[in-house]
Order: C-alpha cells, then sequence, then structure tokens
C-alpha cells in the first residue's frame, strides 16, 4: 500500500513538473523525492515477497491499513519539506515584496 500511495504522488507530481508552465520548476525537487521514497518501497517489498512468498498477496486488513497511514505521512511529509523549501529560496520574490511592505 505504501509503494502504490508513493507511487501515484510521484506519478502526479511529474505529470505536473512536465505538463506544467516555467513556474513549476520547483516540482521537480518533490518528484525526486516520491521517486526516492517509491524506490525504497519497491526494495523493502522484494525483500518482503523473498520473506513471504504467497502470503504476501494476503495481508491482513490491519496490516494494509497501518501500509497506508504510513504511505500517507511519506507523501503528507514530502510535501511539508517541499514547502519549507520553496518557501526559504522565494523564487519569485513575493515573500520578500511582501515582508518590505509591512
Amino acid at each position: 500500500m505504501t509503494l502504490l500511495i508513493t507511487v501515484f504522488a510521484a506519478l502526479i507530481s511529474t505529470a505536473c513538473w512536465y505538463f506544467g508552465k516555467d513556474e513549476s520548476k520547483n516540482l521537480g525537487i518533490l518528484c525526486f523525492m516520491y521517486w526516492g521514497a517509491s524506490l525504497m518501497w519497491l526494495v523493502d517489498a522484494v525483500f518482503e515477497y523473498a520473506e513471504l512468498k504467497s502470503a504476501y498477496f494476503t495481508p491482513d486488513i490491519a496490516d494494509m491499513i497501518n501500509d497506508a497511514f504510513l504511505g500517507m505521512s511519506v507523501v503528507a511529509l514530502g510535501l511539508i519539506i517541499w514547502m519549507v523549501r520553496v518557501l526559504i529560496k522565494d523564487p519569485n520574490g513575493k515573500i520578500k515584496r511582501m515582508l518590505k511592505n509591512e
């Protein structure tokens, strides 16, 4: 479930980056974070499959819910890190202009 959620987040952020305007250049970092998390969960899934074999495909509902919460937490944390980076970098100077007006 974590792999599925992070892959969807990576695909959506990549599509927004690719089809977006010039202002969407900051989305590249978000894409890299989500693709890195997806790669991490893929490696985890391969090793878990090697350990559990066919039981890997029949998880308990509690395990699926925990994995879904973990996946959503990873996506939320990635968004928070990305937003803090954008606010610090301030690519269009909007925050600087806002602070000068006060």
